[in-house]
């Protein structure tokens, strides 16, 4: 599967890189024979384009190699490297235009514009917005960030060959000349698209919240799991697009044996990877034993505690051991909460008031999934 994603990726662009390649010299052509700095602009725009494409055919070589010692969970994130090395080539491409495109309002240059001209920039915008939608889909069919983030700035660029042609019009029309003008606005369409590639790989090297769609599905698949009575805490770790690595809690009746629990384990484990081709390395459990009476009237009474604080989004792992006289938890504040370490401290030391004739054990936990 690997295999036949990074030929869809190289091959969709080397596309990207031919087209755009094809698209910047007829742009460059007719830009420097009509003295278009808007078009220049837009042509250096596609070289930077085909140069990404170059960048993403190399960043998926690169990421495909085989895990080894070093690195045994592989070298997938290489990918999201060679998108940051795209985003400062954009970023480079950007700030180069809008300093030429200063230049050329401070010394403006009177345009001359040929039917052929115009002609060719329509055709571009035509080829562009074919281009983009294409590598777009590839990119989100076979999940790769870099194409998708490709064929979003190829759809981009048609919007700013169309006011190229929309200046040419109105210089042709009313003589005014809006070139220098267009490119600086261009320029800024450039800039702005690399920071947006550059924070968005940024955050996925940082660590992205899974979305909320897959976390309730894999928590629905866990649960569905007989024996599981809760599924709380799942962190999944990216290593790459299709290397996905994570662990969860379950919560489980305290009657089960470590037998039972080492084949509960390893079903939930079987069924993630076999539904969502994640892999759980780790599976930790919280004990239950919400059947005493006792245990109910407890749980109760520290919901309704509980029900007072807004911000308290969630409180899993509860047990009570009569025996030892201890009270545990697990409670998850939302990160939207002002304080809070305060709000928590606040919770534990009315827990105790409220149930004095237990140890409290209570831990703030992480809104890391849905």
């Amino acid at each position: 599967m690997n295999d036949n994603r990074e030929k869809i990726i190289v091959r969709t662009s080397v596309i990207g890189i031919l087209a755009n390649v094809a698209l910047a010299a007829f742009k460059a052509a007719v830009g420097l024979l009509s003295h278009s700095i808007a078009v220049v602009m837009d042509a250096v725009n596609n070289l930077s384009d085909a140069l990404s494409s170059v960048i993403t055919i190399v960043g998926t070589k690169l990421a495909g190699k085989a895990p080894d010692k070093k690195h045994p969970l592989g070298y997938g994130r290489l990918e999201y490297l060679s998108a940051m090395i795209i985003a400062v080539i954009v970023l480079y491409a950007g700030i180069s235009s809008l300093a030429e495109s200063v230049k050329k309002i401070l010394h403006p240059q009177t345009p001359n514009y040929s039917a052929v001209a115009l002609i060719i920039i329509a055709v571009a915008v035509v080829a562009k917005v074919v281009l983009g939608l294409f590598v777009k889909r590839t990119g989100q069919n076979v999940k790769s960030d870099a194409l998708v983030a490709s064929g979003s700035d190829a759809l981009h660029d048609s919007i700013i060959s169309v006011s190229t042609l929309a200046a040419a019009a109105i210089y042709l029309l009313f003589h005014i000349s809006l070139e220098a003008w267009l490119g600086a606005v261009i320029s800024v369409f450039i800039v702005k698209a690399g920071l947006d590639i550059l924070r968005d790989t940024v955050s996925q090297i940082l660590g992205e919240r899974i979305d909320a769609e897959t976390a309730r599905n894999v928590k629905a698949t866990i649960c569905g799991v007989d024996g599981v009575q809760g599924a709380y805490d799942l962190v999944i770790n990216n290593y790459g697009p299709g290397r996905q690595i994570g662990s969860v809690h379950i919560e489980v009746p305290g009657t089960l044996s470590a037998l039972e629990l080492d084949r509960l384990e390893r079903k939930i484990v079987t069924a993630v990877f076999e539904k969502h081709r994640i892999i759980l390395t780790g599976v930790s459990v919280y004990a239950m034993n919400t059947e005493d009476p006792e245990t109910m009237r407890v749980e109760r009474n520290l919901r309704k505690l509980l029900d007072a604080y807004p911000d308290v989004i969630q409180m899993h792992g509860f047990y009570l051991d009569k025996t030892a006289r201890t009270l545990r938890f697990d409670i998850i504040i939302s990160y939207d909460a002002k304080n809070r370490r305060a709000q928590y401290k606040e919770i534990v030391q009315k827990v105790k008031a409220a149930f004095p004739d237990y140890d409290v054990e209570i831990v703030l936990d992480f809104d890391i999934s849905e």
